[in-house]
């Protein structure tokens, strides 16, 4: 049986664009983009995995708002579930500490990236909400 892994996405909005962040070369599902995000620990709510993970992996800090949607998806390695959140930065400017890269993108070049299936919904779902 597959393993099952909750997980969490952050869809960082700032002065109009949309973080982006590109897998490392190494693990699972490699170089695709991403919304930044991780696993849930035992004893945390969404909100508070996602602030953690952001600080790890971006050194910065976020508040978390609206929730944009749920999807699993199931990859060779496992069954992901992810919620994303859209959430606005409150201090520190975001670098790739565990990614390849990070990129800023308005939202109607969000499809331009190579996306993790994973995150595809939330992608076509933000791109409908925040153009015109």
């Amino acid at each position: 049986m597959r393993k099952k892994m909750d997980v969490v996405g952050a869809v960082i909005i700032h002065d109009g664009l949309v973080l982006c962040a590109q897998r490392g070369p190494t693990g699972n599902i490699p170089h695709l983009w991403e919304f930044p995000g991780g696993k849930i620990e035992l004893g945390e709510t969404h909100r508070l995995a996602l602030q953690r993970e952001i600080v790890e992996e971006l050194g910065c800090t976020i508040d978390v708002g609206a929730q944009i949607t749920t999807t699993t998806h199931s990859y060779d390695f496992a069954e992901i579930t992810i919620t994303t959140y859209y959430c606005h930065l409150t201090s520190g400017n975001p670098r790739a500490k565990e990614h390849e890269q990070i990129s800023w993108l308005p939202p109607n070049q969000l499809h331009t990236l190579n996306w993790a299936p994973a995150d595809i919904p939330t992608v076509a779902l933000i791109q409908d909400q925040l153009t015109s």
